[in-house]
């Protein structure tokens, strides 16, 4: 395995990048799937930096792209299985309790997410994957609410490889410009939620129009 290191010129050389390139430069793909499984449990660590470089990594020839969406993935759904076993095990008051006292994360990010799976339930782990904050914390009203585990990872699988391959194969293919990939994932991520919140509203407007005409039916 060849350091990318040492065979860049613009290697990241501190901060969350170069943090996370140290682990991709020593462990190869199990370095990238225990960055992935760290951003899940505290959502501060930014994927959209993580699985970039992951995918440049893949470029310079440290790993392969099949190993980076392998490893990261699967990193994915560790950590977001390990936030809904904390869930389950503690329940919202006392997960609130502990969420309050963590450094640099709100208790509003938390309350928001659990609004929003009640909301959207199963399309809620799916889609939330995409979204920033909400990809991490959507694991944990799952857990409280006791989504079925098969369904929970069956959900997060399929959405964190979806997002994950976005953002690896983004950095694959810009080379030494993967920095720009975290630049545009703000506007891919409002979409998504726009996407929800439409078919949410779309939903309830067939639900209440339904209800109108059954309860016109009755009426005649």
């Amino acid at each position: 395995m060849t350091p990318f290191s040492t065979t860049l010129a613009q290697e990241p050389a501190g901060g969350i990048a170069g943090w996370a390139a140290g682990l991709v430069d020593t462990l190869g793909g199990p370095g990238a799937g225990l960055a992935i499984a760290l951003e899940n449990l505290f959502p501060p660590l930014p994927s959209e930096v993580i699985l970039p470089l992951t995918g440049f990594a893949a470029g310079q020839g440290v790993l392969s792209l099949t190993s980076a969406l392998f490893w990261t993935t699967l990193g994915s759904v560790v950590g977001a299985l390990a936030l809904y076993g904390f869930g389950a095990l503690f329940g919202r008051e006392r997960m609130h309790a502990l969420w309050a006292r963590l450094p640099l994360v709100k208790l509003s990010d938390l309350e928001r997410t659990e609004a929003w799976f009640r909301r959207h339930g199963a399309k809620a782990v799916l889609l939330g994957r995409m979204v920033p904050i909400f990809r991490s914390l959507i694991s944990v009203p799952a857990g409280v609410e006791r989504m079925p585990v098969p369904l929970f990872l069956l959900l997060t699988t399929v959405g964190s490889l979806a997002w994950n391959s976005v953002l690896v194969l983004a950095g694959y293919a810009l080379g030494d410009r993967w920095e720009l990939v975290e630049s545009y994932v703000g506007v891919a991520s409002k979409a998504v939620v726009v996407l929800v919140l439409a078919a949410g509203a779309t939903w309830l407007t067939v639900r209440l129009r339904a209800r109108g005409a059954a309860a016109r039916h009755r009426r005649a």
